[in-house]
Formats: structure tokens, sequence, C-alpha cells
């Protein structure tokens, strides 16, 4: 049995142990350090002051900000101990440690340490090892291993480009080194998760390195933020949540960002190419660049987004390189005839449930043609429940065709696989008073299917229905008259927001159940939002915007 420290200090608590793995951001309440992913095994416990054990993480970018707020405020967990790599929540602890002073332990173990410590009650976490009842662990020597630097990257590390680019490389070759880089790669854009307002956190980090001088030096975007930036104050926002969200935002853009503000930048005209390297975070983005544009990006937390985005330089690791992008799980998939569009959201939370720590390859759907909302859908779904930075679809995605690693294991999803997933998404009562569509930003396609789902008739007097979108994308809904539609219906059209950064009073708050066909959302909502979830088809959530009530019975397909 084996222990590596990869983020030194010492710790002392009860154990929390879970085989499965969580997202931070979305599966954590920072302001009470309480598990509110309703669909994990840990739902409700407090994690303050516990040796948190787990797998690794899955989901979202955002959970670096989340551990570095729980950190700063005391109410995180007293130390990480993970079974296998992980970044995201690791970065978090560095930056704590490395900026902020604030010390919490990472610790990997392999599977039978993991299993040997998670059957005791507490643990003690030391600079030499573990200790457990009668259990010691040591930890390992580690070997670090040569990283080739350029003399450019020497230079930033020196600090003779300023502090914020010293502090920027310092992290990068630290995360380059626990991933076993031997050199960095340079990176042609970036994306920028961190400006959503997850936590004050990401507002100290944020303004920190602003101050510092800090520039990004390769087009960046940012992702959706938390308010709609020219109207929060209309909207009835508290300045309290507001100002600051606000201010992220802006710190961001005086970095160099681009005030793009939407969580599918692959809409965008400035979308990477086939081949191209990239760093963005944002976990579904990632997930689709690398699977659908078969461009090359790890899932790179937040933070180190921002210091890639500085220095224009990634640690080549991950599915950066050729052998890292084959699959290590071939799931045969039983597509049931006469499926609608939930389909490729409810395939892809499976797809994450079966193969949760590796990249998959579906076999099965080589004759389905699916459009690109499609896959955009099958790609939000599969970040949620997958630590995997991407998938293959035999038939389908352009890297498919030999994905499969020689020694990949198997799976299937059955269509009693659907049917089950299908009743977990959907715990919320028939009667809904929100329809929520755009998680992630809905496309120019989805804002016309959409409009034509609803035809004339307007929605239900009870019923909100809001759907947010990137800028670029609600002008082109203007320009060919979908907007009007929608407007006229009654349909609410915000930019900047997404569902996973949207709050009341923006979020309705005499909503007491709502709808959506995103996947993400189904599986996020309960927790963010306190609210019970149906989830179902376009045209289900056009006849709920319509009647306010969802599907009594789930769809023929899965049945």
């Amino acid at each position: 049995m084996t222990a590596l420290s990869i983020q030194g200090g010492s710790a002392h608590g009860p154990i929390i142990a879970s085989t499965e793995a969580l997202s931070f951001w979305g599966g954590i309440d920072p302001a009470t350090g309480a598990v509110i992913d309703a669909h994990h095994p840990l739902h409700g416990r407090v994690l303050t002051g516990a040796i948190l054990m787990m797998p690794t993480t899955r989901g979202s970018c955002t959970g670096s900000g989340v551990i570095l707020d729980l950190a700063l405020t005391g109410r995180g967990p007293a130390a990480l101990v993970f079974s296998d790599a992980e970044d995201v929540v690791t970065l978090g602890a560095l930056i704590a440690a490395e900026m902020f002073g604030k010390v919490l332990p990472v610790v990997r173990l392999t599977p039978e340490a993991f299993a040997a410590l998670a059957a005791e009650p507490e643990a003690r976490i030391s600079e030499t090892g573990i200790a457990a009842g009668d259990m010691h662990l040591p930890f390992a020597a580690q070997t670090a291993t040569p990283l080739t630097l350029s003399d450019a990257d020497q230079a930033m590390l020196a600090g003779e480009r300023g502090v914020a680019l010293q502090q920027a490389m310092r992290i990068i070759c630290t995360l380059a080194a626990n991933q076993g880089a031997t050199q960095l790669i340079d990176v042609s854009q970036g994306h920028i998760d961190g400006c959503i307002y997850a936590s004050p956190a990401n507002l100290t980090f944020a303004e920190k390195m602003a101050e510092m001088g800090a520039r990004v030096c390769v087009p960046t975007t940012m992702n959706a933020i938390s308010v709609d930036r020219s109207n929060w104050q209309a909207q009835g926002v508290p300045q309290l949540f507001g100002g600051p969200a606000a201010r992220l935002a802006d710190a961001y853009v005086r970095m160099g960002c681009q005030p793009s503000f939407t969580c599918a930048p692959y809409l965008l005209d400035t979308a990477p190419k086939q081949g191209e390297t990239i760093a963005w975070a944002e976990s579904n983005a990632v997930i689709f660049a690398n699977t659908v544009l078969a461009a090359r990006t790890a899932k790179h937390p937040d933070f180190l987004d921002l210091f890639i985005a500085l220095t224009g330089r990634a640690p080549l690791s991950g599915v950066y390189l050729d052998a890292e992008r084959k699959a290590r799980r071939v799931i045969a998939v039983e597509r049931p005839e006469g499926a609608d569009d939930s389909f490729w959201p409810l395939l892809g939370y499976l797809a994450g449930r079966a193969s949760p720590d590796r990249i998959p390859l579906l076999t099965g759907l080589e004759n389905t043609n699916p459009s690109r909302d499609d896959l955009k859908a099958l790609c939000a779904a599969f970040g949620t429940t997958s630590a995997a930075p991407m998938l293959h679809v035999a038939g389908v995605t352009p890297e498919a065709e030999g994905a499969a690693h020689p020694e990949a294991d198997s799976a299937r999803i059955t269509r009693a696989d659907f049917a089950a997933g299908w009743a977990m998404l959907n715990t919320g009562p028939e009667t809904v008073e929100l329809v929520a569509l755009g998680s992630p930003h809905f496309s120019h396609s989805e804002c016309r299917d959409f409009a034509a789902a609803l035809g004339d008739a307007p929605c239900h007097p009870e019923v909100k229905v809001i759907i947010t979108a990137g800028h670029q994308v609600i002008a082109m809904a203007e320009a060919d008259g979908t907007l009007a539609r929608l407007l006229a219906a009654g349909v609410q059209v915000l930019p900047d927001l997404c569902w996973c950064s949207i709050s009341e009073p923006v979020f309705p708050p005499q909503t007491r159940a709502l709808m959506t066909n995103s996947g993400k959302y189904a599986h996020y909502g309960p927790g963010l939002s306190g609210r019970a979830l149906r989830f179902g088809a376009l045209a289900d959530c056009a006849e709920a915007a319509r009647t306010g009530r969802a599907p009594a019975q789930p769809p023929l397909w899965t049945r």
C-alpha cells in the first residue's frame, strides 16, 4: 500500500468516505460545507473538519474555487484523500497555500490503501504519513519528473516578466509535475470559467491577480457569469450579490479577456479547429471541444485557466497526448426505437455513470445522425457524472474510429437503464411554475426549434419560461425574427447568465417545481435551486410552458 503527499500539511479528523466522485461546485454549499448534490450518497453530510475521501472529483471546473473558499472560511474538510489522479480541487488547495497561506493537505493512495483507510473512523495526517487506528502509511518518496522549460518559461518563472507571470508559471510547473508532464506546450486560445461568482474566493483571487498587473497573452473568452451584466440592478438583484458578481466579471475584462459571457464558446466564431491546442475550462465546453470538434484541451480547473491564458503555456499531459485520448471502456448502447431528443442528454448522463473515471467509446449509434445540439446535450450531461474530459461515439465523432484502447473493458446501457435514468431525473410533481432552458446556453437552432414547438400559443400565465443564451446567439435570433416570436409568447431571453449561476430574484422565487430539457441542470438543479425538477424533450418543455404541466408518464421509448 502506497501513500503520496500531493499537498503537504497536517490534519486530524473523522473520516467521511465515498466510492463515488463528487463535483464540488453544485455538489457542496460553500456557505455551510454540506453536500447538496441530491443524487450523491453523501447528500446532507457536512464535510467541515473531516478527512474527505473519494476516488477523484467529477463535473465542474469551478470546484477549485469552491475548495478555495472553504479553505479561506474554515468551512472546508481538514484534508482531501483520493485514489486516482485529481487536478481541480488539488489546484484550489495549492492556490490556498501559495497565495493565501491556508494549508489543506491533499493525499493520493493506492486503491488498497484507500479501501483500508476508508474503513477507519478517523485519521491523522502529518508531513511524514497517515495514521489511523493500527494503520500507519508513510508517504513514499517522490522522484520529480524533470520538466524542460523554454528560455521564455524560465524568464517568467524567475520573475523577469513580473510577479503575476511568476506566480502563474510557478503553479503551472507544480501542476505539470503532479501530472507527470515533462514539458509545456503553446496554446492558441483560452476560455475562463472562474468568472462565475461561485464564492467570494473567486473575486478575491481575480482582483488580486488584476492588481498584480496580470494580462492574458492569447485570445481568451469568458464563461457565463452570475448576473445579467447590464440589467442586474433593474432586475432587483441585491447589491450584496450583484456588486461582487459584476466586479468579478470586470476583473477578468481588465485582464484582457473578451466579455463573451457564454458557457458554449464552441458556438462562437472563434471556435477551435480540429487538432488545435487550446486551454479551456467549463466542463461541457471542454468535453465538446475534445469530442465533437477534435480540438485538444485538458479539463483545466478554474484559476489554472487564467494562469495558462497569461503565459500561453500548458502542461503537456492528459488528452493533449494521442495515447491519452484512447477509450478505456467500450459501452454498447441499446438505442430504443422512437427516441426523442431527450435521448441524448439522458445517454450522456448514463454514459458518465457507466464510465466515471475513464474515456468511453459508445457503440450502437452508428446510424443515428445526431445534430450538433444533440451532441451538445450529450457532452454536457456526460460531464456531470464523469471526470473524463471527452468521449467517443462510433460512427459519429471524428476520432471514434480506432479509439478503443487494446485493454479497454466493456459495459452496456440498456433500455431498462434509460427508464431508471429518466426516473432518477424526474422526482418533481407534474405541476411546474418554471421552464428552464439553456444549460448550456441555447444555440440559434435551439431557439428556433423552441419557438416552433410553442407555435402560436402563449405561455401559461402562471408559468415563467426563461432561455439563457450568449449575446451572439441572441443577435442572430433577433435578426431572423425568432426572438420576437419568443418574446411575443411570453418567453424571457437572458444574456450573460446560465442556469448554473442564476439566483433569485431572476430565478422566479415563487417556483416550487420546474422543467428542463438539460440533463446537466436536471442533475444540479435540485441542489442549486432547492426545487424539484422534471426532465424531458424540448417538445415536453413547450407543452409545460403552455399548460403548466409536465408529462404524467415517462416517454414511450423508455418503457
